[in-house]
């Protein structure tokens, strides 16, 4: 009974595929973020979306930036703008180090999933730097062989 309330409570909402294969991922940080009432329960739903995603260092603070969350069916007249910019929470010293890493050249801020840890939303922030086309096209080749080598070890079996 206690094991399925904790994985109750680690359910990962949506992930951002894409990142994985545009992206080296340098490091990664989980995140809490600011929500309101509806987009909790809209989340709760699966209703949200991590396509063109990003965030970025604003006067010291952390901001999500394209996090489209679906407005919630139930809500009424003080249901959420879906693409508002959203609050991220760090640890200070957490901030200080990233801010560092962020201003070098070509690093980004983007967020791997977003997932409630103990009933609360958190996001799993990554920084990154981007593929070139040949590294994209490495990463498909080592996909294929990988797979291939299952194959071949399933079928010896």
């Amino acid at each position: 009974m206690a094991d399925q309330k904790a994985d109750a409570g680690n359910k990962i909402i949506v992930s951002n595929r894409r990142a994985r294969y545009e992206y080296h991922i340098l490091d990664t940080w989980e995140t809490g973020i600011v929500l309101l009432g509806t987009e909790v329960k809209a989340l709760r739903q699966a209703r949200a979306n991590l396509q063109d995603c990003f965030a970025r260092l604003d006067r010291g603070e952390l901001w999500l930036y394209n996090l489209h969350i679906s407005p919630y069916e139930q809500g009424n007249r003080f249901n959420h703008d879906p693409l508002r910019p959203r609050k991220l929470l760090m640890h200070r010293n957490q901030l200080r180090k990233l801010v560092g890493q962020v201003e070098q050249k070509g690093l980004t801020l983007v967020p791997l999933d977003l997932h409630f840890s103990g009933g609360i939303a958190k996001v799993n922030l990554a920084l990154v730097k981007g593929k070139q086309l040949h590294d994209k096209r490495e990463t498909l080749k080592e996909r294929a062989d990988a797979r291939d080598m299952e194959r071949a070890y399933k079928d010896n079996r």
